[in-house]
């Protein structure tokens, strides 16, 4: 009987490893052909291999240096300086609003939660011609300080995974600092934010990806300003029908050195997502 147990468990073991490696291998495969792409020497956007005939390096160095038509490396730091001051922001609002949420009472406080969640909910894209009339009327259209107020403005939306977070950590040690004399802007700063990084990273992580990602947006507030384009719009150019053939090589060369910069601030957070986690939210 057990034997058959064991032989059971072994066979629902192996076939959940071989969904596994199958579901990552059609993961996996497309990021393969894009890099593979950005090595191909030979132009244009189908091949019927994957593997390149000719290897060249030609597509990562004309991207830098032929910049008349497609300005990559301004684009690229437009995109760097848009994300940068967006994660700070919205990393900030994010984190104070859930904890707001999560540790005072005040009147109205559900109503308020209920209709963020709501509105959270609804594509970004359905506001941004409202958007872009407010912004036209301030005049901060085809900005870069533009981009960083949308990104930033609605960040609060989504405070229900952080607030999830805090609501986990015992008000004990709350109600044990205020006896200390500590105030509710010390408790935030020094005391919840330190036993808070696994929620802190994945915010600033995801506060930082979307610039990179982000074409709907950036296409309606920028319009024709061809030098404050992100990458994402300033890429979809050479998409075009009269550029796909010529481009599309440095098209996937420049989508790859995208994940230079959220690979390096990944890399360099992970340790403390890690060690949050395997701390648990609450120590001593």
């Amino acid at each position: 009987m057990m034997k058959s147990m064991k032989a059971r468990a072994k066979a629902g073991n192996a076939l959940i490893y071989a969904v596994l490696s199958g579901l990552s291998f059609i993961w996996i495969l497309p990021i393969v052909w894009l890099i593979m792409s950005s090595f191909r020497k030979e132009p244009g956007a189908y091949t019927a291999y994957i593997i390149p005939k000719e290897f060249t390096l030609d597509n990562y160095t004309r991207l830098f240096t032929e910049t008349t038509l497609f300005n990559y490396p301004r684009w690229f730091m437009n995109t760097l300086i848009v994300a940068i001051f967006s994660c700070i922001f919205s990393t900030i609002i994010v984190l104070l609003t859930s904890y707001a949420l999560s540790r005072l009472r005040f009147k109205m406080r559900k109503p308020m939660m209920n209709i963020a969640l709501v509105l959270g909910m609804f594509p970004g894209f359905m506001s941004m011609i409202a958007i872009y009339h407010i912004l036209k009327a301030f005049g901060l259209t085809q900005s870069l300080f533009a981009l960083v107020l949308v990104y930033s403005g609605g960040a609060a939306l989504g405070y229900y995974i952080s607030k999830g977070f805090f609501d986990t950590i015992p008000k004990a040690i709350d109600e044990s600092a205020m006896l200390d004399g500590a105030s509710k802007n010390t408790i935030f700063w020094k005391i919840t934010l330190p036993l808070s990084k696994p929620i802190v990273v994945y915010t600033i992580l995801m506060s930082f990806i979307g610039p990179w990602v982000d074409f709907i947006f950036v296409s309606v507030i920028m319009k024709d300003n061809y030098q404050n384009y992100t990458v994402a719009l300033g890429l979809f150019q050479m998409l075009s029908r009269e550029n796909i053939y010529q481009y599309f090589t440095r098209f996937a060369a420049g989508a790859v050195l995208i994940a230079i910069p959220i690979t390096i601030l990944f890399i360099y957070m992970q340790k403390y997502y890690v060690s949050g986690i395997t701390g648990g939210s609450v120590k001593g």
